[in-house]
């Protein structure tokens, strides 16, 4: 029996599998259908009837995202029939809305007040008192509800129930008194409540962290990873002037589906936090130029004195596979053996089985690749044994996040030269003889490859800082230095070649260009 289904829409004819709803087969042909409490991630209600459409031989008229598809069904999405009852859908959904979109939070990326000009646009014929509801209402750490504003679509409570599995919200009281709030005893505190917010079709649900702080309208949307755990969660930056206002999900089926955890939503505040903006030489500011001499001279001094053995590279999984794998390229060049990866401790109370990992860093399957590709590359542990024990003169670190001890961080001060490249002041910044001021996740062009061995694409979405340049960038500098030859173009030059020499990357892309784009014309979020 086939798994295809033959049908009409519209008196356009499709095939569709089996189980799919209508209202996902109308969107294969481009079929405008409006709806407020469909969500493809999420199980149909069909509690908003605003997604109506006509099946012949059926007497009603049937919610499109409720009913599945059948063999030879034509189904009508424009007739006259179904315009009028969406319009009155419509209609009846703002009869006690506030109408109050210039001050709404949700204004420019609101779902209702797109409908309302694209279904209706006519005036209200209610003359009564609108029903008045809480507003301001606190939920939780990081949630406000507006009842108000609500229109009981109930995509929150299934976002709890279904996706963070924590039934948190429920709808209380019946008609127009009906009202949306959180489950007796509890509060909307699971891991994953700001994707109630990014459901939310009007501005019902805001979050604390974003409310009020930028008109939707305003804000630049740049597609990148999440740098928080090692599921690499697809995401939106949304930037405008130069400052990342909040993170947002985006729909990646093989990595997230369409959430995020609240805390990866967070991960932008450590952008601008202790950044080191320029060169510093044993804990005092000094040139760039400077600063790459220096670092160079003193690989130089273990080159001369054919020392390298004792030359050291630490990669890091909190930084991109193109700039791992310059760092690893140039430390082939110069004979350099000992390779070391570096990132986040684990944090085994931060992991659950919906998305967040105990593996705190991005990219630890890419930087353990590109290790694997130097030899047999050295934990952490083996980098504090072997600093506290004196086999190392020349050590060379990506950063940040390297979890040593406070001895081994000591044993650094003896070494005849520490280069690190890092975008934030750490405890290792202080005992390092040269510090170069390194781009952040925010500010680059590369990849990190998750857990799963799926690469995905960083997006530039900000400038750095001072004199902050990405990794591959310092490297090819130092390097030039010490007479070996790295020039890149751009990074995607660095990401084929890179391809070509390191197996565990020979089937990844490196993905399309996305300039920043106004999030008005984006057609994401808002």
């Amino acid at each position: 029996m086939s798994d295809l289904i033959r049908l009409k829409i519209d008196g356009q004819e499709l095939t569709c599998e089996k189980g799919v709803n209508v209202l996902e087969a109308a969107k294969q042909i481009g079929a405008p259908i409006s709806y407020f409490c469909y969500h493809p991630g999420l199980s149909s209600p069909a509690v908003c009837r605003q997604c109506l459409v006509e099946v012949k031989g059926q007497p009603k008229l049937v919610p499109s995202c409720y009913t599945p598809v059948a063999e030879n069904m034509e189904v009508l999405t424009q007739s006259e029939k179904v315009l009028t009852a969406r319009q009155q859908m419509l209609e009846f959904t703002l009869a006690n809305h506030p109408v109050d979109c210039p001050i709404c939070d949700k204004a420019g990326e609101c779902t209702l007040q797109k409908m309302y000009s694209e279904w209706d646009g006519s005036h209200s014929r209610i003359d009564m008192d609108k029903k008045h509801k809480p507003k301001v209402k606190d939920l939780g750490p990081h949630i406000v509800l507006d009842a108000e504003r609500c229109i009981l679509c109930t995509r929150c409570i299934r976002v709890c129930n279904e996706v963070a599995k924590d039934p948190q919200l429920t709808m209380a009281w019946r008609g127009d008194r009906e009202q949306l709030t959180t489950s007796p005893g509890e509060q909307l505190d699971n891991p994953y409540s700001i994707n109630t917010v990014d459901v939310c079709p009007v501005g019902a649900l805001t979050s604390k962290d974003f409310r009020f702080s930028m008109r939707a309208w305003e804000l630049y949307t740049t597609p990148s990873v999440c740098t928080g755990c090692a599921t690499g969660c697809s995401d939106e930056i949304h930037h405008a002037k130069g400052e990342i206002h909040r993170l947002v999900p985006r729909e990646n089926p093989d990595v997230n589906k369409f959430w995020m955890c609240d805390e990866g939503r967070f991960t932008y505040k450590e952008v601008r936090v202790r950044r080191v903006a320029v060169s510093q030489l044993k804990g005092q500011v000094a040139s760039f130029k400077s600063a790459i001499s220096t670092a160079a001279k003193g690989l130089l001094s273990l080159i001369d004195a054919k020392q390298m053995q004792l030359a050291g590279i630490v990669l890091n999984a909190q930084a991109s596979n193109e700039d791992n794998y310059v760092l690893a390229k140039v430390a082939r060049a110069l004979g350099i053996e000992n390779v070391y990866l570096a990132g986040r401790p684990d944090q085994p109370d931060f992991a659950d089985d919906i998305l967040r990992k105990s593996d705190r860093n991005p990219n630890t399957f890419g930087a353990r690749a590109i290790g694997e590709w130097m030899g047999k590359p050295k934990t952490t542990a083996q980098l504090a044994d072997d600093l506290n024990r004196g086999a190392l003169k020349a050590l060379w670190m990506l950063g940040d996040h390297i979890a040593l001890d406070e001895r081994a961080v000591g044993a650094l001060d003896r070494l005849e030269v520490a280069i690190y490249q890092s975008p934030h002041e750490n405890f290792i910044s202080e005992h390092v003889s040269v510090l170069l001021p390194a781009s952040g996740w925010a500010e680059i062009d590369g990849t990190v490859t998750n857990f799963k061995g799926i690469t995905q694409r960083l997006r530039a979405s900000v400038e750095p800082p001072g004199e902050a340049r990405p990794h591959h960038e310092l490297i090819a500098m130092v390097a030039a230095e010490l007479g070996v030859a790295i020039e890149y173009p751009n990074t995607k030059s660095i990401f084929f070649e890179m391809s070509k020499t390191v197996p565990a990357f020979g089937h990844a892309s490196f993905g399309r260009e996305a300039p920043p784009i106004q999030l008005r014309f984006a057609g994401s979020r808002g």
